[in-house]
């Protein structure tokens, strides 16, 4: 059985490029504020998503990233709950928000950094950054789209 990490850079290798080379850039960036908790990996049928948390319980994840054939989104799970005076903030369901990522630096924005920070601060549960990170993989569906753009 591959390790979580083989796992994941297989589910990468089905997207193009340029979606791969974003993908690896905005999670390092993402695991670099996020040291600790847990990492969930879901290679569902619309989309690759890599959500963090606190616990081995992915109801407790307070970001992801979303893998569509031709963007990123960054989610904020409880992303309703979150003041955006710059309205940056895309969706209108009951909890979550999301905001595109168009490159890396989008993560280095300073809205975007304020609403991170916000998101960790306002958790349900704190982010533990004493244990080291671990990978799960919660989820692979037998069938899925194209992760290429047609």
């Amino acid at each position: 059985m591959p390790t979580p990490s083989r796992q994941l850079a297989g589910f990468l290798a089905k997207y193009s490029p340029d979606v791969r080379r974003l993908a690896t850039a905005a999670l390092k960036k993402v695991r670099k504020r996020l040291p600790g908790g847990f990492e969930f990996v879901y290679d569902n049928y619309n989309a690759l998503v890599i959500g963090f948390g606190p616990t081995e319980h992915p109801s407790d994840a307070i970001l992801s990233i979303g893998l569509y054939p031709r963007y990123l989104n960054l989610y904020f799970l409880f992303g309703a709950e979150l003041t955006d005076p710059d309205a940056r903030l895309s969706g209108n369901g009951a909890r979550v928000r999301f905001v595109r990522l168009e490159d890396a630096s989008t993560l280095d924005d300073p809205t975007v950094v304020a609403l991170v920070t916000q998101a960790l601060e306002t958790a349900p549960e704190p982010m533990v950054r004493k244990t080291r990170r671990r990978m799960i993989i919660r989820a692979v569906s037998p069938r899925q789209r194209s992760r290429r753009p047609r």
